[in-house]
């Protein structure tokens, strides 16, 4: 039984309303329903395939290797305007952001910014395009989830702690974010067969890890929609 699979994009927003009015099988996102205004959560199923972490990342004149989470809010609220207040070179700061609506940036808020509000900013709607811009502006920073940090790109360590999977997998490492895919009431047989590929072995130990995403099994901690972080309880 063939079964073609059509993928669209368009961010966490318009994954989770374009599944509520049935126009898709499966709508994709980097965050949990609830989080996300207008949409009816209860009428929604989650399935969660892996652990997506996310790292502050700069250009490599920029002149630091690591920040504390109260200096990247400050970057990113624009307290600091230049390089050289947190130790790095004389360059001005030059901020890139994610457009609204992007799950990413909804992630990265939701762990950094403690409600504070993020500076204006030029935004870029795909980690693609954000690390070229990175990559080729002095003074850039922005963050990324780490299947996209090249060496072209510095990731930045926050408290002291390294952007790993293993610091995910343990708690150390504060940014990351599920990556759903949500599905309208119960999933029919062909898109249930998606999910449970999803959920495979195959694809948890071996694509998943490829890619730089962390399996759910692998997670010693877990996160619920108000960002509440507790350790998995055996067994489950």
């Amino acid at each position: 039984h063939d079964v073609s699979v059509t993928v669209q994009g368009g961010g966490s927003g318009t994954g989770l309303s374009q599944v509520q009015v049935g126009a898709v099988s499966v709508g994709n996102s980097d965050i949990f329903a609830d989080q996300q205004p207008g949409i009816k959560a209860k009428e929604l199923v989650d399935h969660k395939v892996c652990v997506m972490g996310l790292a502050p990342v700069t250009n490599r004149e920029a002149g630091v290797t690591s920040l504390t989470m109260k200096q990247l809010r400050g970057i990113f609220s624009g307290r600091y305007s230049n390089w050289k207040q947190l130790g790095g070179r004389n360059l001005d700061i030059v901020l890139i952001n994610r457009a609204q609506g992007s799950g990413t940036r909804a992630a990265f808020e939701g762990a950094v910014m403690g409600g504070e509000k993020m500076a204006r900013a030029q935004e870029q709607e795909s980690n693609g395009t954000v690390s070229k811009m990175v990559a080729n502006t002095p003074g850039a920073v922005s963050y990324l989830s780490f299947s996209y940090i090249s060496k072209d790109v510095l990731g930045i360590s926050v408290d002291g702690v390294k952007p790993t999977a293993e610091n995910v997998q343990t708690g150390k490492w504060k940014i990351w974010s599920y990556e759903h895919m949500y599905t309208h009431g119960k999933p029919d047989r062909q898109t249930q067969k998606l999910l449970d590929y999803m959920k495979s072995e195959y694809v948890q130990k071996n694509l998943v890890k490829a890619l730089g995403y962390v399996s759910i099994s692998d997670m010693k901690v877990e996160k619920d929609a108000s960002g509440k972080v507790v350790p998995v309880r055996e067994g489950e």
